[in-house]
């Protein structure tokens, strides 16, 4: 077999094993990712970054790594963003200067079928290609939860996924149509989708948690003065779940820092836990929106259960 053949050979072979779900194993949560719709064209750009080939622009979709942690993407795309944000990326009504969802008010409406239908649209100024990992980031949800993301018709209350300038959301539903921002360079990743698309249906950051200070330590020497009030607890409903450090919703380390490598939030009792992760719905994320939308019945395979069970809550 000749040079060129065995190139070609092994970029096919390279492509296939790509097509395959991957699982993230051992004693921490299952990180859940779907199996792509076809195996993408992609070319290693600058910094470490893989780059898709489309058209006559070059759009980052995914890394190379996970070297990124998720709050260090989201701080960084938002730097320049004209938006009020909290906590980084939770969009702030003008008219009121705090975040609210009381009495479950912000919370989508589910159906006679049990089903909670989350109508969406996607601006055109995405490529087919960016179109597809928002479809896909919204596949887990679908699967394996009952909240249901679909295309909208002729519903009032819709999320609207734009290319604007950050990765920003509202917290719950707040009533007709209400903007995710995805922009295109820099949040267009399975992880930050998941977690625009979480802070939707109503949920916050996991280092906000009632109870956070039994689990991470926050290191307020090394927070910048200004940015203090994005560590501020919230009044959460932690739904019986145990605290999730592989929560797609938690923070990195070294969020507003002051100085590059000082930790904010430092684990506690084994500081060596990894927090921030932007992979993917952790398996606690995923059974907190089951248990906070009443799904009735779902399977689902908990670290803490080693066994597949099925939980049936009460309506």
């Amino acid at each position: 077999m000749d040079l060129r053949a065995s190139i070609s050979l092994l970029v096919l072979l390279l492509g296939r094993s790509m097509a395959l779900p991957v699982m993230e194993d051992g004693d921490e949560n299952e990180i859940f990712f779907e199996e792509p719709d076809s195996v993408d064209m992609t070319v290693t750009g600058p910094s470490g970054l893989i780059v898709r080939e489309d058209g006559d622009e070059n759009e980052i979709l995914i890394e190379e790594s996970d070297s990124v942690d998720i709050t260090t993407q989201i701080l960084a795309t938002n730097n320049a963003s004209s938006e009020l944000l909290m906590e980084g990326d939770l969009v702030v009504p003008r008219t009121r200067n705090a975040l609210a969802c009381w009495n479950n008010n912000c919370l989508w409406k589910k159906s006679s079928n049990g089903k909670v239908e989350v109508p969406y649209t996607v601006n055109s100024q995405f490529s087919s290609a960016a179109k597809r990992k928002i479809q896909n980031a919204m596949a887990t949800f679908n699967r394996k939860t009952c909240v249901q993301f679909v295309a909208r018709s002729t519903q009032r209350d819709y999320i609207s996924i734009e290319n604007r300038d950050g990765c920003f959301s509202s917290l719950g539903r707040t009533g007709g149509k209400q903007v995710v921002s995805l922009q295109k360079n820099g949040c267009v990743y399975h992880g930050i989708i998941q977690h625009e698309l979480n802070h939707a249906l109503g949920f916050y950051h996991e280092q906000t948690r009632s109870d956070r200070d039994q689990y991470v330590k926050i290191n307020w020497n090394y927070i910048n003065p200004r940015m203090t009030h994005n560590f501020k607890k919230q009044r959460t409903n932690n739904l019986n779940t145990p605290y999730d450090y592989s929560s797609v919703m938690h923070y990195g380390r070294t969020a507003f820092t002051v100085q590059n490598g000082r930790e904010t939030i430092t684990p506690i009792p084994n500081r060596s836990v990894k927090i921030g992760q932007r992979q993917g719905l952790s398996t606690t994320d995923i059974l907190r929106i089951n248990k906070l939308y009443g799904c009735c019945e779902y399977d689902l395979l908990h670290p803490m259960v080693k066994h597949r069970i099925s939980l049936r809550l009460l309506k």
